[in-house]
């Protein structure tokens, strides 16, 4: 694993993010995943994803959000930041792995779980990725369809994968079919997934099958090493 650092400014202040990178990411194509508003970036479910794609060939660089920075630091739970430290985060991140990378190598995917997802893509088109991953895309509030957050996502350009259980509280399959969404936007469905991508028993998938799954979309969109 190589760690390097990003230096993000919000008002006067000045945070250090640390990019944790597996994988060869000055040949493979790179995903820089980010994690959702309550989970860290070694939560089981970003260890299983980012493990499933270093076995396809595909490079991972994880960070945290300086507020999920400061919970391991105290021990507390905190509120993500406000959406500008969070997108100026983001900003941060790419351009210290542009320069780190240096070779201009093909292949530089951002996204995240959820919330790492949906902040990567108000900062996709603007950063010129070469692609987009969301998984678990936060559609609306819980509870809340009525307060979409689709307005940027009906003109994005950069090519843009989602990959959604197909009962997600935040954005199920019949709500989305109702959205405009941008042409450069393909939908993944898992199969009686929640937001998690986690199915019922009744079903007759598992949780397992669905993470795969998802995985395997992931990387065919990444280029599987061939980029």
């Amino acid at each position: 694993m190589t760690i390097i650092k990003a230096s993000i400014t919000a008002g006067v202040e000045l945070t250090d993010v640390a990019i944790f990178i597996e994988g060869d990411c000055k040949h493979w194509p790179l995903f820089v995943f980010a994690h959702g508003a309550g989970a860290p970036m070694d939560s089981p479910f970003m260890n299983q994803m980012t493990e499933l794609l270093l076995e396809q060939g595909i490079a991972v660089a994880r960070f945290e959000f300086p507020y999920m920075v400061q919970r391991r630091e105290i021990g507390k739970k905190r509120p993500p930041d406000a959406q500008a430290k969070l997108l100026d985060t983001w900003r941060s991140v790419i351009n210290r792995l542009r320069e780190y990378r240096s070779n201009g190598r093909p292949g530089f995917i951002i996204g995240g779980k959820s919330m790492g997802g949906r902040m990567a893509s108000m900062v996709a088109d603007e950063m010129s990725v070469s692609g987009l991953v969301c998984i678990g895309y936060p559609f609306h509030p819980q509870g809340k369809p009525e307060k979409t957050r689709t307005e940027h996502l009906q003109d994005i350009t950069t090519p843009t994968l989602m990959t959604q259980g197909d009962r997600d509280a935040l954005g199920n399959k019949e709500d989305v079919a109702g959205y405009d969404l941008a042409g450069s936007i393909t939908m993944v469905w898992l199969t009686d997934g929640d937001h998690d991508l986690k199915p019922r028993v009744r079903s007759g998938f598992t949780h397992e099958q669905n993470i795969r799954t998802a995985a395997d979309a992931i990387a065919d969109f990444c280029g599987r090493g061939n980029s």
